[in-house]
């Protein structure tokens, strides 16, 4: 997944130094303002990459955490709810 990303921030990184170029040599604003929101694109989809890389382990964490919780409750009928049973279970040492 990571490669297929790669890549098409690779193809807008060039497709928008290609249209800078040409902005350069025409003397037009608009192409530089195209390749300038292309090259932003790229970014941008650089930074959720690496944001949803961090939030899949997060809530791949929380969903194990929830098991342990699910699990421990198995045996006893407490009407507690999971999320503080789980807050306090982090805050023990």
């Amino acid at each position: 997944m990571l490669l297929l990303i790669l890549a098409i921030v690779i193809g807008l990184v060039a497709w928008a130094l290609q249209l800078m170029e040409k902005a350069i040599e025409g003397q037009e604003f608009s192409l530089m303002l195209a390749g300038f929101l292309v090259a932003s694109t790229a970014a941008a989809m650089m930074s959720v990459y690496f944001l949803m890389g961090d939030y899949m382990v997060f809530v791949t964490q929380a969903a194990h955490a929830s098991d342990r919780v699910a699990v421990s409750q198995a045996d006893e009928t407490t009407s507690i709810p999971s999320w503080l049973v789980e807050a306090e279970w982090k805050s023990l040492p």
